[in-house]
């Protein structure tokens, strides 16, 4: 009860810092809203007051707290399909993008946008609206499967492999992207180089509704998982012994994680060590109790994400850092970290 009762106060306080945050947001930028702060603003447009201005309304509602609800929504989730990964295969450098996830979405959506004019037409409108996203959930989902079975042999994954098999899809799927940059037209290469860069400059409430119906249904399975990723740490026999299914939680994480990963990727690009960045830190405070960092990372990757996302227009204004850019700008030093403990180690 005790460790408990540790875990709500560390999620309260962290939800208190992620408010701070995201009322830091949505006052930043480079529009003036006179003698109204935006927060202010957006009360009005809430309660449903009239006498606002509509671009006010707009601003307020439809870019700034549809972006930060898009922040929010894609930080947790890329933050838990990191803590899911690297508590599945003992690794703390078992991310999303580091074993491929990212690049076969991001191929898959770039397929899509390149050639989908061929066969879009012939498909169900409701598969029109979202085919860029089913594109990079499949695209993930492959990965997924072709890095397991790659690293897997005889019910064991060899880290090393998993790695390694990684970095050769990342290198296959982004030389294929490259490709398809090449023989775009122009409107096509602007999309691919916003999945490119990452950026959450197209959030809208309707992509920002399907992330959240994607994030419940994922969290009410993988959430609970805290105790079952506690007992794979002394591997996948003694776990066994346990009571735990260790095939079916591996099936459950990686079809989770796919999901996860490729809505991310499909609506916002490539942002990356997410995933990597704020497990790290979870786990220098809890050590590798998966009962708290499990649920911790989905607001602290949030609280991460914001952070950097309201960084990334504001350091540069009027113009927009892609924010894909500046969390490799955080991730590259922590994974540098981690590789020198790992030498230390061994």
């Amino acid at each position: 009860m005790k460790a408990q009762s540790k875990l709500y106060f560390y999620m309260i306080l962290s939800t208190i810092l992620l408010v701070f945050i995201a009322v830091w947001s949505l006052n930043t930028g480079v529009y003036d809203f006179g003698d109204k702060s935006a927060f202010e603003v957006l009360w009005k447009v809430i309660v449903g007051e009239s006498d606002l201005s509509l671009s006010d309304k707009y601003i307020v509602w439809d870019v700034r707290a549809s972006r930060i609800v898009m922040a929010i929504i894609i930080g947790s989730m890329l933050s838990v399909s990191g803590t899911s990964l690297q508590g599945l295969f003992r690794n703390p450098l078992a991310t999303g993008d580091l074993i491929g996830l990212t690049a076969g979405a991001t191929l898959m959506a770039a397929i899509t946008i390149v050639l989908g004019g061929h066969f879009r037409e012939y498909l169900p409108e409701a598969v029109q609206f979202s085919l860029v996203g089913i594109a990079a959930f499949i695209g993930s989902l492959l990965a997924m499967l072709l890095v397991y079975k790659i690293s897997t042999s005889g019910g064991k994954t060899n880290v090393v492999m998993m790695l390694l098999s990684g970095v050769a899809i990342s290198a296959i799927g982004f030389s294929i992207t490259g490709f398809l940059i090449y023989i775009s037209k122009d409107e096509q290469l602007r999309d691919l180089t916003f999945w490119n860069m990452g950026s959450l400059a197209a959030a809208t409430w309707t992509k920002n509704i399907i992330l959240a119906v994607i994030l419940i249904i994922s969290y009410t399975i993988l959430l609970p998982k805290g105790k079952a990723l506690n007992a794979m740490m002394l591997g996948e026999k003694d776990a066994q012994h346990l009571g735990i299914n260790v095939e079916r939680l591996k099936k459950q994480i990686v079809i989770i994680v796919s999901l996860m990963v490729g809505s991310c990727v499909a609506f916002s690009g490539t942002i990356g060590f997410v995933g990597l960045i704020v497990p790290y830190i979870l786990r220098l405070l809890f050590k590798s109790n998966y009962s708290f960092i499990l649920p911790l990372s989905a607001i602290f990757g949030s609280v991460l994400l914001l952070t950097a996302d309201t960084v990334s227009r504001s350091v540069v204004e009027p113009s927009e850092l892609p924010i894909g850019i500046l969390t490799a700008m955080m991730g590259a030093p922590i994974f540098i970290a981690i590789l020198l403990k790992f030498k230390k180690s061994v």
